[in-house]
């Protein structure tokens, strides 16, 4: 195994997602959870759910930005939207899905960007723990 480059700690208290709070180790995130309106609850504060896709995107376009440059292709105007959501399983449960969505401008054609795409999909660590556990759709598209 290789040696750890990073590590963070996020601790949750009171009521998890229906009002409790979640805080890193070194106070630079500290939110208060709700559970959203569309699932029966207040809302008018973040969610589990969207933590997960702001984590996911940024690191997935880290992922393209580092794949781009290894390949020595220029990106320009390059966007990665993440959306996760939570159906419910046949045994009563909750499971998690999801899809990418990334726009990469500057002329590069279709194929070419798919490349990219499909490469950063294989080293995003977010993409890495889900595969195979969570149902994502990649979908690219190029200006």
């Amino acid at each position: 195994m290789s040696d750890t480059l990073y590590t963070t700690t996020a601790t949750s208290t009171g009521d998890g997602r229906a009002g409790g709070r979640a805080v890193t180790d070194d106070d630079l995130l500290d939110v208060t959870l709700a559970i959203p309106r569309s699932m029966g609850g207040p809302g008018g504060a973040t969610n589990p759910e969207q933590l997960f896709a702001a984590g996911w995107s940024s690191c997935f376009h880290s992922a393209l930005k580092m794949v781009a440059a290894q390949s020595k292709t220029k990106l320009t105007d390059s966007t990665v939207s993440a959306e996760v959501w939570i159906t419910k399983t046949e045994s009563g449960g909750l499971a998690l899905g999801g899809a990418l969505r990334v726009h990469i401008g500057g002329g590069i054609d279709q194929a070419a960007a798919e490349n990219l795409v499909a490469a950063a999909h294989t080293v995003c660590p977010y993409s890495v723990a889900t595969r195979g556990n969570v149902p994502v759709t990649l979908t690219t598209t190029v200006a």
